[in-house]
């Protein structure tokens, strides 16, 4: 359906973030997110519709942390299947309804056990993990898988391994939160090098999450470099991360998201949304500012921290600390 839908458009929006909208409408720290598929799948849908009536093209389950292995840490692992299932079926609704196309895309996040060799989970046992998750969010009616804020490229492959099992085309998004790098020591180039040979090739591949836009924009420009036919993703943080007394806040503000969008678009993404601290607001400013769009030169990175900001991780120059091959 995305692919459909690029080639009539020279970019799609993303919606914006789950978790921390979440928690603005009264989910407690430490609480399961998708728990509430269940328990409050008023507020779910009422998320999902704010997004599309903010201009998502693509709004995303809220799934990410519905494997069996993350749902363990709060003893419902054997709800697994209901509550993906749960999660599909909220987005379909509000999509359904939206008197325009809409992809709904299944959240799946990290595992959040470190792979063989480094942890105890192996690239088998992933898999039957995401086939799981991936299963249900098929049957609640997901058109395609969502695969985010991966760090290994062995756990990129096993979801994208059980996204064909199931028959389920895929996207996926990595984390470049390190020195331009994954926690795992994976480059934005390597990242796309790798996944763009996975078999069946996925729908789309990019980066999300991380410290900041200015970041993640950096690692859109080294993608579509090592790739410049590739369906980029840019689905950044709203801005950066800022502890207070009052929690963790993002400095984002709309009118800094909208030109994040620009840019993303200038450095040839071609899906763009947000992730942590990117509200319905945001995603209104960032729909806005595409609409009345004319692509510019590509950027660079001097055009891109003058516009929303200096680096806040930046990759380590070349002599400097080894990092894990990618």
């Amino acid at each position: 359906m995305i692919e459909e839908l690029l080639r009539d458009r020279e970019w799609l929006l993303a919606d914006g973030a789950t978790g921390t909208n979440l928690f603005e409408m009264g989910l407690a720290a430490g609480a399961a997110p998708e728990l509430w598929n269940a328990d409050h799948p008023d507020r779910i849908r009422r998320l999902h519709q704010d997004f599309v009536d903010a201009g998502a093209d693509i709004i995303l389950t809220n799934s990410f942390g519905c494997n069996r292995r993350r749902l363990a840490m709060h003893g419902s692992a054997d709800r697994t299947h209901e509550l993906n299932l749960l999660a599909a079926c909220n987005a379909r609704a509000v999509a359904d309804a939206a008197g325009r196309r809409v992809v709904v895309a299944g959240s799946v996040g990290p595992t959040g056990e470190l792979m063989a060799p480094f942890g105890p989970l192996t690239e088998d046992e992933a898999v039957d993990v995401f086939a799981e998750q991936i299963d249900a969010l098929r049957e609640g009616g997901a058109d395609l898988v969502w695969i985010e804020t991966m760090s290994a490229l062995e756990e990129m492959r096993a979801a994208a391994t059980a996204a064909a099992r199931v028959g389920m085309a895929c996207t996926i998004t990595a984390s470049f939160d390190t020195r331009g790098c994954t926690m795992m020591g994976v480059s934005p180039a390597a990242m796309t090098r790798t996944v763009g040979a996975f078999a069946p090739a996925p729908h789309g591949i990019g980066c999300n999450c991380g410290v900041g836009a200015s970041d993640l924009l950096c690692s859109v420009l080294a993608m579509t470099e090592a790739a410049p036919e590739a369906v980029v993703i840019a689905k950044a943080n709203c801005g950066i991360p800022q502890a207070t007394d009052e929690g963790l806040t993002y400095s984002g503000t709309p009118v800094l998201m909208a030109e994040y969008a620009r840019l993303a678009v200038d450095a040839g993404a071609r899906i763009v949304g947000g992730c942590c601290g990117t509200t319905p607001a945001h995603v209104l400013a960032m729909r806005r500012a595409l609409d009345s769009h004319a692509r510019r030169d590509r950027p660079d990175l001097t055009r891109i921290e003058q516009a929303i900001g200096p680096l806040v991780s930046p990759p380590a120059k070349p002599g400097g600390a080894r990092r894990r091959p990618a």
